[in-house]
């Protein structure tokens, strides 16, 4: 599946690409284009290829819905066994689908592709080491190039994770947060030929509030009051802590007639209200989180199922029929 944004002058290269490697390999597949609201004449070009070619399908969005939308689409649509995602812009190589499939039959559920030697401008390429750095910190899943374009996965994979926003350079994560085996394969990558990239600075915060996102979803997004629960405790535990202080020194001052000074205007009190306030909140909020959770994700297994055998299989078969 190929999400399409403005590249006009790559898809026919492209599609040839592919289908070489489709011959040279005997590979049975088709290909999916997915038009994010392009202004040019993308959605023409795939429907030529789509009428000439019955490998060949394109799905056109209204307007652009950026890139998981897309291949939310794609998912849906595919009709094989593993998914492959690549980019429009003729910087992935289709001559790698070959080696995907092969590391794929290892055993893995989730091959990600890693542009050892990556044909972008620095200011790319340096921010993005960074972000694999803090993705691999935060979620523990150590991969050198999360965002790479070119990833092959199970149709399992594509079912049991939801991505929305800009959460597709994650699915690596969310699919080991769900047991699913991931590994990475170095891959020839290319300098763009046509047009420009459809990523900007903005998208490195964009990418790390996603992060914390798919962080606390990894996470805490079955529980979300053993997080919140615990900052609002801390929270809680500091402000008694400072206004007992405020309290013992008030009643030395007051019981005892020593020379302690007001404590009303004292910064430590405006301190310890504001964090037993915050504390209080957080609590709070992880109580509607939870509540949340209960209502809406009822319907949403919280487990992923690898494989069955013996009568948990036939009483599901009998059950669908």
């Amino acid at each position: 599946m190929i999400p399409v944004l403005n590249e006009s002058e790559s898809l026919p290269q492209l599609y040839q690409e592919i289908c070489d490697t489709s011959q040279a390999h005997d590979l049975d597949l088709e290909v999916i284009f997915i038009d994010d609201g392009s202004t040019d004449t993308s959605w023409e070009i795939i429907s030529g290829l789509a009428a000439k070619d019955e490998r060949v399908s394109g799905i056109r969005f209204r307007r652009n819905f950026a890139k998981a939308a897309a291949l939310t689409a794609g998912m849906r649509a595919a009709r094989g066994s593993v998914i492959m995602m690549m980019d429009a812009d003729l910087q992935d190589d289709p001559k790698e689908i070959p080696r995907f499939l092969e590391k794929l039959n290892e055993g893995y559920d989730v091959v990600n592709g890693w542009k050892e030697r990556r044909l972008d401008p620095w200011h790319k390429v340096y921010p993005s080491k960074v972000f694999n750095w803090m993705i691999a910190k935060l979620t523990g899943l150590k991969l050198h190039d999360h965002n790479c374009g070119l990833k092959l996965f199970r149709k399992d994979v594509a079912a049991e994770i939801r991505i929305y926003g800009e959460l597709h350079r994650f699915i690596p994560v969310l699919a080991d947060a769900r047991g699913f085996k991931v590994t990475e394969i170095p891959i020839h990558h290319r300098e763009r030929q046509h047009g420009y990239s459809k990523y900007g600075v903005r998208r490195f915060l964009r990418g790390f509030l996603d992060l914390l996102t798919v962080r606390f979803l990894t996470g805490y997004g079955q529980r979300p009051q053993h997080m919140l629960g615990a900052i609002g405790l801390s929270c809680l535990f500091l402000g008694f802590l400072g206004l007992g202080y405020l309290g013992f020194l008030w009643v030395l001052t007051n019981a005892f007639g020593l020379e302690l000074g007001p404590i009303g205007n004292r910064p430590l009190l405006a301190y310890s209200v504001a964090a037993t306030i915050l504390g209080g909140q957080a609590i709070s909020l992880g109580l509607l989180a939870e509540l949340i959770v209960a209502y809406t994700g009822r319907h949403q297994d919280s487990y992923s199922i690898s494989e069955r055998t013996g009568t948990t299989s036939q009483n599901e078969q009998e059950i669908i029929v």
